[in-house]
């Protein structure tokens, strides 16, 4: 199976084009207002159209109300849904049967432990997404975390790996951990919330290397 590449934050047309045209599977669209990669939902709706069926887009979302996530399923209309907070496996049973999408989970990785309790979302999420702990913001911090946990690990859900990938490490990452997606946002940006094509180009390439 080949390895899928996404790139989450993306906020331009241009940047939406881009990462279509280097090949990545999957992009991110923030709707989270403290984030620097918040992008309104009218905007998110207008990317999302853009991407057409190039390529599978997620909206990512951090501890929404029930409307708010309503409100952007029916506005945006994503492939797949990215909970990126303290959402309980109910609330994600309870969206998945209710709307046609792909619902992926962010979990930051902080022991060994972490692994087990993630077990709770099994049968729930598509997809578990590995990323470092949460400090002041849920995700896109460029921190890593010990990818050495994963080594070795049997996995019973389909999963990824963020947090802290750059062009320079990407490929080290999979060495280490065999994930099977990667996922960058600030590792190919130029400034907090602005991708640089070029670095999103270097990333594909190692990725892929």
């Amino acid at each position: 199976m080949s390895l899928l590449v996404k790139i989450c934050g993306l906020s331009t047309p241009e940047t939406v084009d881009a990462a279509i045209e280097l090949g990545a599977t999957h992009i991110g669209l923030v709707h989270y207002e403290p984030s620097s990669r918040h992008v309104a939902l009218k905007t998110a709706a207008e990317l999302r159209k853009r991407a057409g069926r190039h390529v599978q887009v997620a909206l990512l979302l951090v501890n929404a109300s029930q409307q708010l996530t309503a409100d952007a399923l029916a506005a945006v209309r994503p492939d797949i849904i990215q909970f990126h907070g303290n959402e309980t496996p109910e609330w994600l049973a309870v969206v998945k049967r209710l709307v046609p999408t792909q619902v992926w989970k962010a979990v930051g990785l902080k022991d060994a432990g972490t692994l087990e309790r993630v077990q709770k979302y099994h049968g729930i999420a598509d997809r578990i997404l590995f990323d470092a702990p949460a400090a002041a913001m849920p995700g896109g911090t460029g921190t890593r975390f010990d990818w050495s946990l994963l080594k070795n690990h049997r996995h019973t859900m389909d999963w990824g790996v963020a947090g802290g990938l750059t062009p320079a490490n990407v490929a080290e990452a999979i060495a280490a951990t065999g994930a099977p997606l990667v996922d960058v946002s600030s590792g190919v940006e130029s400034a907090p919330g602005v991708k640089d094509v070029d670095k999103m180009a270097a990333f594909l390439k190692a990725a892929r290397s």
